[in-house]
């Protein structure tokens, strides 16, 4: 007999002699359909549309014409779209379920937020059209600005990075300008080991050499690890807040004062900031640059590589460092300012642009549209709706996984586990591949670092109790299953259309190119 948990959810009950079931002739498990590669269902020889053979014209090609068929297979139309809609049945979506991506915070977007972005105006808004041409979407942007200006308690603002990423070197670009401009080439940025792993890169592909500041036991910060590094080649602190490990950092009004103290600046970084917005201002903190994830606080999945944008906030102290361009407002009318100007207007210290035009657009409307329909009550309830939403997760798991930063208190956004009381032989990785045959996205595995086999989940705060006792009882069963030592564990996933895979070798000897399979001779 199946039961029914609290949430209403009904767990299949399991199926006499069901791993002994006859392979189908197509490889089809009734609406979980095989589908084979394109080369595999057209052929070259043959095509889905009728064209009439092009003249004979003189080339232009400069010798690069190509003097082999192409080889690409031929389908009709029905052929072709049955082939993509199939293979988007086979893959994982925020539409289908939650996504527990720690630290991603992949979260559902609100369908006004996409119906705004795809206005015209918006959506087909090119960027060399005249300023006089473009006052609505300038408006907007510099409604977004002031809102997030508002929300950090910062000054100064640069819309124009498209990704975190690009928010860091936005923000770490303006520290080296400013001590640039007061001679002082520092060489140095400490990172601590609680921080995003993009950190540490953009410090280093900033030109900075990298410093790593170690963890507490708690998951927090070292300070006094980190005041014993200050020092007059120290251009700044790169902190992550709340941090990898799902906690704030009680103690970032003492690190400012100290990083402040030698002369150096306080980056944070933003990503997370949809866990505290409405209920901490950053710039309280003694913070002096920090990029915020439209993508992620403001509503828009980021999976799939974007679409994204990281503008970056700025202290006083940094604000004149802002890169170019930005939106001005002259009285009724708003003006692009693009090129240094004199240093009475404030311009002269900009360190150049991060990108060819403004930003993207796409995410300014849904930022604009996701910050409107809550307002300022709403957005503080987001935050403590995601906040909940991990604190039941941890609290709902801790008996079952354990919970290195527990005893800490309260997590914020993401609760994090580790491997401990695995039996031998099974990992996180075990966990994750049965996830995926309970029919969810595994979370994130393996980072941060500083926990053994993590285990980071970020809920989010659009999913309902119902959802989350769902994902809760299904990755309590699938942890119990390795602890007990369950072998048919790592046979899993077994009912996804493909089996488990060796993601390492895909990724470094990935296959690209199609050939046609040996065929075997017959024997004689």
């Amino acid at each position: 007999m199946s039961t029914i948990n609290q949430s209403g959810w009904r767990p299949e009950a399991p199926q006499s002699g069901a791993s002994a079931a006859p392979a189908t002739y197509t490889g089809n498990k009734a609406l979980m359909l095989e589908e084979p590669l394109l080369f595999e269902i057209g052929d070259a020889a043959r095509t889905g549309v009728d064209l009439p053979t092009p003249p004979q014209v003189a080339s232009r090609l400069a010798g690069l014409e190509r003097h082999k068929p192409i080889g690409l297979p031929g389908l009709s139309e029905p052929e072709a779209v049955r082939h993509y809609t199939r293979l988007s049945r086979q893959n994982y979506a925020i539409d289908l379920g939650l996504f527990p991506l720690g630290s991603c915070t992949m979260k559902h977007n609100p369908r006004l937020n996409e119906k705004m972005a795809r206005l015209p105006g918006f959506a087909d808004l090119h960027p060399l059209t005249p300023v006089d041409g473009t006052q609505g979407a300038l408006a907007l942007i510099d409604l977004v600005a002031t809102w997030l200006k508002t929300l950090t308690g910062m000054p100064g603002i640069a819309m124009s990075p498209k990704a975190g990423a690009h928010g860091e070197l936005c923000g770490l670009l303006a520290i080296r300008a400013a001590h640039e401009a007061k001679g002082d080439a520092r060489k140095t940025i400490l990172v601590p080991e609680s921080a995003h792993g993009t950190n540490p890169a953009t410090a280093a592909f900033a030109g900075y050499a990298v410093e790593s500041i170690p963890a507490t036991a708690a998951g927090r910060v070292d300070v006094e690890a980190l005041k014993a590094k200050l020092g007059p080649d120290v251009a700044g602190v790169m902190i992550t807040n709340p941090n990898t490990c799902g906690l704030f950092e009680p103690d970032m009004i003492a690190i400012g004062e100290a990083v402040h103290a030698v002369g150096a600046y306080l980056y944070c970084d933003g990503a997370n900031f949809n866990a505290i917005v409405g209920k901490v201002r950053p710039g309280d903190l003694g913070v002096d640059a920090m990029h915020i994830n439209l993508h992620k606080t403001f509503s828009t999945p980021h999976g799939g590589g974007g679409p994204g944008s990281g503008p970056v906030v700025f202290s006083e102290a940094l604000a004149p460092f802002a890169p170019l361009p930005f939106v001005e407002r002259h009285g009724d009318r708003y003006v692009l300012v693009e090129e240094e100007t004199v240093a009475e207007e404030g311009h002269s210290d900009a360190f150049g642009r991060m990108v060819a035009f403004h930003g993207q657009m796409g995410m300014f409307v849904r930022a604009a549209a996701y910050m409107l329909s809550h307002g300022a009550d709403g957005l503080k309830q987001v935050s403590e709706d995601a906040v909940l939403s991990a604190n039941y997760i941890l609290r709902s798991l801790e008996n079952t996984l354990e919970a290195p930063f527990a005893a800490s208190g309260p997590c914020m956004h993401e609760a994090i586990f580790s491997d401990e009381g695995f039996a031998d032989g099974f990992s996180t990785l075990d966990v994750a591949k049965g996830l995926i045959d309970e029919g969810f996205h595994p979370m994130t595995m393996y980072f941060p670092l500083v926990v053994h086999g993590a285990m980071l989940i970020e809920p989010t705060e659009t999913e309902s109790k119902a959802a989350l006792d769902q994902f809760i009882g299904a990755l309590r069963s699938v942890a119990e299953r390795a602890k007990a030592g369950d072998a048919a564990l790592k046979a899993a996933p077994i009912h996804a259309p493909r089996r488990r895979l060796d993601e390492t070798a895909a990724a470094r000897k990935p296959v690209l190119v199609w050939k046609e399979p040996v065929q075997a001779q017959a024997a004689e």
